[in-house]
Parts: C-alpha cells; structure tokens; sequence
C-alpha cells in the first residue's frame, strides 16, 4: 500500500484527489493533509482518512486542535513543507494553486518523492530550479492538470526529439463568444461560470482571460523540454481532447476522456500502471463533433503576452505569474475590470529586465517586486 499525503486536500483537486484514494483503497492511504483555512472540511477529512500529521494556516491551527482532541497532530503553516517530505509518504499531490506551492514542492523534490502535480504557477515561477533540483534528487513529476496529464500520457515511451509539436487544448472559457466591447463590462459572476469545469476562482479567472493557457505553455516547455514555438493552443469547446502530440513522422496522438479530474489524478497516482475507473466511458455517438478553433488574440491578449514572455524567459515568467495573481485577485475584488486583468499585467512584466537561470532567493524577490507593481497599479 502507498501513502498519500495532499497540499491542498481542500480545494476542488485536493477533494478529488481524496475521493480517488477512497476508490482505491487497497492500494492507498493518507499520510498527511494541508489546509489553508478550511478547517470544518478537513476535520471531516480528518474523520475519513485518518492522517498522522495535518498542516493549516497559523490561526486556525489552535482551533482545530481543540476540535481533534490529540487524534492527529495539528501543524501550523511551516509544517507543509514537513508533510511534503514526510519519511512513510510515496506520493506528494501538490493540489494548491497559486505561488504558495513553490516551497512544499522544492521540499518533496528534495525528499526524492514522487510527486502528483496540479500546480502550474510554480514551474512558471521557477522551471529551471525544479527541473534540475527533480533530476539531482532523482524526484518524478507526474502531471495532474487534464492538459498535462494528456501529453504526459501521449509520450509514454517516446522520446522527446520524436516531438515536431504539441496541441494544448481550451475549452475557451465562460466568454468566448462575446465581443470585445462586450468584454468590458462582464462581472465576475459572469467568469465565474466555467461551462466545463469546476474549478477555484482563480483558475476559473485565469481559464476566462485564457492566461490559464499562457501559464500551460510555459509549464509544458519544462516538463516535457520544448520550445515555445513548439506549442500551439487549440479551442476545443467539447473539452474531450484534453492535448495532443504530433510527431515528427507526422503522426498524432491524442488523448481523450470525460471532463473529469479523476482521471488524471488517478492515472498519476498509479503511473506506470493504469487501474479501474468508475467513471463512465466516452460515448462517441453522443459526442457527435468535435470542432477545433485558433485562440483570438485581441480578444484574449493574456495568451499573446504569456507566449512573448516564455519566448524571453529568465525571471519574466516569475514576473507574469505573479503580476497576473494580484490582478486576478483584484478584479475577484472588484478593483479591477476584466480587461484591466491584462493591461495590469502588460505594466508589471514591461518594467523588469529578465535575469537568467535566477536562484531561489532571487525569484523569491523578483516574485515580491512583481506583486508590488501589481498592487501599486491597482491601488492607483
């Protein structure tokens, strides 16, 4: 049996990723939970999976001492990074979003953890960093994001100079079909219905603005080692191609599946093996079409800006990453427009010049400078 232990066991990846383990409960069990203050639907996880060991942001963690009564041991927030390399766990599932993840993921690589990843803004932060560190502590990456997790799988057994190009695939968010003008005005109630997915705000944010698609891209090029150009985004309204490979002979290979995040979970979770799915299978009669669109840059200039700042890379991508969360966050807020989300952006990454191969402690400061050009933008 393997042990799991989830940074992130209460957002929506973190709940799927339990319910995962439930199904497969022969084969798994939960070392260690992170929270940040979700407190009411951990105890219940607490309850149902019995970990050794559970981490949540500092001012909840008294609380929920008192409500486990000495049943599990309550960290604060420093102890994520301990529940990332926990010395009985197999598997780490890096199910938070956002920069918050770098740390506990360089601690599980460094622990030489397999490790299950849903968090793409780390690798945008500090790709270069992770990469090396995972092949000088021998850690695997498995990708959990359904995009990921489709090239991984297309490339099982593949080299990496047989791919010619890789086909990311978006569903194209809640506001594809309105006009620029139209995009002015939509409120946030509006981005937040994803016609697929159901996902956090952020992501579901990032998924309408389509820097969700910029930041795949930038994620893509260290864990499968391509250039930019290499990538193509594809609108794929149906979301049944989760990515696609072609290769050099001129062949592709696809993967497809039902829009459900416990399937690339579980496959990372049992890689190399594959396990039996409850989940219903594709009915192509139902499914009738599946269309394919190129992305609109003018309506969408997340995705041009992230594609130009992969291009640059260096500490830029860090820059992004971090300019367009305080944006994000903001208009989540109401302090900024939909379309303010980019020209906010655009201002932040066109002031810094990109520092190459940048250390931990100098993509740490580049990311904190970032955030405040951010909020000094917002804020004026």
């Amino acid at each position: 049996m393997k042990k799991v232990s989830i940074i992130g066991s209460t957002g929506s990846i973190g709940v799927n990723s339990l319910q995962v383990v439930s199904q497969l409960a022969k084969d798994f069990s939960v070392a260690g939970l992170t929270a940040y203050k979700n407190i009411d639907l951990l105890e219940r996880q607490i309850k149902g999976f019995s970990p050794s060991v559970v981490a949540v942001k500092d001012d909840s963690a008294k609380v929920l001492k008192s409500r486990v009564n000495g049943r599990v041991e309550v960290l604060g927030q420093a102890g994520i990074s301990r529940i990332a390399t926990l010395p009985q766990t197999d598997i780490v599932v890096i199910a938070t979003s956002g920069s918050c993840a770098l740390i506990p993921l360089l601690a599980a690589i460094r622990a030489g953890k397999t490790i299950a990843l849903a968090n793409k803004e780390a690798l945008v932060m500090a790709g270069s960093l992770i990469m090396s560190e995972a092949k000088r502590y021998k850690a695997r990456i498995i990708p959990i994001d359904s995009e990921q997790s489709a090239i991984f799988q297309c490339l099982v057994g593949r080299e990496r100079n047989e791919i010619n190009k890789i086909y990311l695939t978006a569903s194209g968010g809640p506001l594809k079909s309105l006009s620029k003008k139209q995009l002015s005005r939509v409120k946030v109630r509006d981005v937040l219905r994803h016609p697929r997915w159901k996902m956090g705000k952020k992501i579901t944010v990032d998924s309408a603005t389509l820097m969700n698609k910029g930041l795949e891209i930038i994620e893509a090029m260290w864990l499968f080692g391509v250039r930019p150009e290499d990538i193509e985004v594809l609108i794929h309204s149906q979301a049944i191609i989760h990515s696609m490979v072609e290769f050099i002979d001129g062949s592709i290979i696809a993967q497809l599946a039902v829009t459900d995040m416990r399937l690339p979970i579980q496959y990372a979770l049992t890689y190399p093996q594959r396990r039996r799915s409850k989940l219903p299978p594709l009915d192509f009669i139902k499914l009738k079409q599946l269309t394919f669109e190129k992305p609109d840059y003018q309506k969408f200039p997340c995705l041009r800006l992230a594609y130009e700042v992969a291009k640059k890379g260096g500490s830029l991508p860090c820059v992004l990453n971090a300019a367009n969360e305080i944006a994000v966050e903001a208009f989540l807020n109401g302090d900024l427009s939909f379309v303010q989300i980019y020209s906010t952006i655009k201002k932040v990454v066109s002031k810094h010049s990109p520092k190459q191969n940048p250390t931990l402690e100098e993509i740490l400061t580049v990311d904190q400078w970032a955030r405040d050009e951010a909020r000094g933008i917002v804020n004026s």
